[in-house]
């Protein structure tokens, strides 16, 4: 079965939150594996957000993340 970029995307939600709950601490740009997981999702879901791009039904959850970081 195919995933739809919606499900896709929220696949990769969840594993960004879980990182950064079980690890108390935003994904490494200077870690290959981690910047490429999660570090580049984080920063292109970002500049779509500051954009006014992001899908509106991933905002509030792109909000709630934010709110886990640790400013980048």
């Amino acid at each position: 079965m195919v995933m739809t970029q919606d499900e896709k995307w929220m696949i990769r939600y969840k594993e960004v939150k879980n990182f950064i709950e079980t690890n108390h601490r935003n994904p490494s740009k200077h870690d290959d594996e981690e910047r490429e997981r999660y570090f580049n999702w984080i920063k292109h879901n970002k500049k779509l957000y500051l954009a006014g791009e992001l899908k509106e039904d991933r905002v509030e959850m792109f909000e709630i993340l934010l709110g886990f970081m640790v400013r980048m």
